[in-house]
């Protein structure tokens, strides 16, 4: 683990259930059809901009980043 996660995973204190990961995952991807194949980055984008503004520590939205990014050209 990086230490960027390690940072992270310390500053996020209230993780998730995983029944309401699962409750995120089904309210994500009905936004994600809501907002259609030409409007799904901008609305992602904007979620992440929103999420970062409320989590307001760039080490655990560092962290969360590198994670996201793991294993996407594999």
């Amino acid at each position: 683990m990086s230490e960027t996660n390690r940072k992270m995973n310390r500053e996020m204190n209230n993780p998730l259930s995983f029944e309401d990961l699962e409750k995120v995952y089904d309210l994500l991807a009905v936004a994600i059809d809501a907002a259609g194949p030409e409007k799904e980055a901008l609305f992602l984008a904007k979620l992440c901009l929103t999420l970062a503004h409320e989590i307001g520590s760039l080490a655990a939205i560092e962290g969360a980043i590198e994670i996201a990014k793991a294993d996407l050209h594999s």
